[in-house]
């Protein structure tokens, strides 16, 4: 019986050893584009707030050549994004759940 027990503790501890201590692999991006300039942008950027997923304000910019980039949150185009995006949160017109991340305008 105390092999059996042995047994299931090391199973444990070697999966405990194997989980991630920062989640922060899960974020969307590893890399900000420098500058890019408003008339380029084609649609409303995607704001993700830190969540348990990744530890860091994310913004996607959809280019109108159908590309994905990402802003720098403390540049001053992320900076304007973020400003717009409160005024608009509380004027009421945009609404923003915090479990799936996601906006939807009233």
């Amino acid at each position: 019986m105390n092999s059996v027990t042995a047994f299931v503790a090391c199973l444990l501890i070697l999966g405990a050893q194997g989980q991630p201590g920062s989640k922060s692999n899960k974020c969307k991006c590893y890399s900000y584009i420098g500058r890019i300039s408003p008339k380029l942008i084609k649609a409303e950027p995607v704001i993700h707030y830190p969540s348990i997923f990744c530890p860091h304000t994310e913004i996607i910019v959809t280019t109108k050549a159908d590309m994905k980039k990402c802003v720098n949150p403390e540049s001053p185009l992320g900076r304007h994004i973020l400003k717009n995006h409160n005024k608009q949160g509380k004027k009421g017109s945009v609404s923003t759940t915090t479990a799936g991340q996601s906006t939807a305008a009233i």
